[in-house]
This record gives C-alpha cells, sequence and structure tokens, in this order.
C-alpha cells in the first residue's frame, strides 16, 4: 500500500467484514498521521498514514496497577505512505489511566515491512521481521472519542545480519471506541 487512503481503506474494511458478533471483540479504532523522526540519511519521507484496530482488554479480578499490567489489549494496525516505508504490525497495549481526562499507553510486538534490507534510499532495517515499541499520550474528548500524542520505533535490535537503522514516526491519532 503506497498511499495513506489505502491504509484507511483497508483498516475499514477489515472492521466491517466482521461477522457481527465479532465486533463486541473491538474495542477501539484509530487512524493516525504521523512523520519520520530518524536522521536524514535513515528516515522515511512525507506523511505516513496508520490504521489500528484494539482487541477488547483481557480480563481479571485485580485492580490498580496489577489490572493495567494483567488487561492489555491486542493491538493490529497497518502503515505507510507514498516515500515511507509500509509496515504491518500487532503486538499488546497497555492503558494508563492519569487523570479522568488524560492517559498513557504503552506497548510492543512486531512488524513486517517492504522497506530497504540494506541498500538504496532511505532507513536500511536490515531483515523483513522488526520488534515495534509504542508509546501515546491521549486526552478523552468524549467516551467514545480520544485524540493522542503517538510515538513508535521499530528495528531489528541488532539481531539480523546487515544494517539496522530503524523507524521511528512521531505523530497524533484520533481514536473512536465501542
Amino acid at each position: 500500500m503506497k498511499n495513506i487512503g489505502s491504509v484507511c481503506a483497508a483498516a475499514v474494511f477489515i472492521f466491517w467484514s466482521l461477522p457481527a458478533d465479532a465486533e463486541d471483540l473491538i474495542d477501539e479504532i484509530r487512524f493516525g498521521a504521523s512523520t519520520s523522526i530518524n536522521s536524514p540519511r535513515s528516515q522515511d519521507d512525507g506523511l505516513i498514514g496508520s490504521a489500528e484496530i484494539y482487541v477488547a482488554p483481557f480480563s481479571s479480578s485485580k485492580s490498580g496497577v496489577a489490572k493495567v499490567l494483567l488487561e492489555p489489549r491486542v493491538q493490529v494496525g497497518i502503515s505507510g505512505g507514498p516515500s515511507a516505508t509500509d509496515q504491518i504490525y500487532t503486538g499488546l497495549n497497555w492503558h494508563v489511566p492519569i487523570t479522568e481526562t488524560f492517559f498513557a499507553e504503552f506497548g510492543a510486538g512486531g512488524t513486517v515491512h517492504n522497506g530497504n534490507l540494506d541498500g538504496g534510499a532511505g532507513p536500511r532495517l536490515g531483515c523483513r521481521l522488526l520488534f515495534r515499541e509504542h508509546a501515546a499520550l491521549g486526552i478523552k474528548v468524549t467516551e467514545n472519542v480520544n485524540v493522542l500524542a503517538t510515538v513508535d520505533h521499530s528495528s531489528n535490535a541488532s539481531l539480523c545480519d546487515g544494517p539496522n537503522d530503524g523507524l521511528t514516526h512521531a505523530g497524533v491519532a484520533l481514536g473512536v471506541k465501542f
């Protein structure tokens, strides 16, 4: 997918293709826009769009910090742009309430990409499968709408032969909870 519209259309198609009873599993969908914050030699160019689906959190009988740690959500997403590395990723996402309105999120997982491995323009990533970490600070606009400042990083953690420029993006996202 080499454009932002394709990323968003794919996410909408996936969501509306789910059987009716599967929609109970979906906690939130998000659409975002970011840009590369790598060094100029190893960055993606242009705007990078993203679309993500968050599965309803696991359930536990705990409270406080234990509840946050034991109730992550599964995140599945896609990102890309006309001059950017396309990614499909998944992982776990922990939601940490700060106040009634503000929250933080942290997560980790993996991604597969179509970018450069060891030559050409843009980041040299060394292998197709990368680790991916992300963080966000958010504000609850309404019960069902969140706005977030986001950052994510993908790299091979020097486990592959070859370079490890990594991909690092910062941006904003709009989430709709169900």
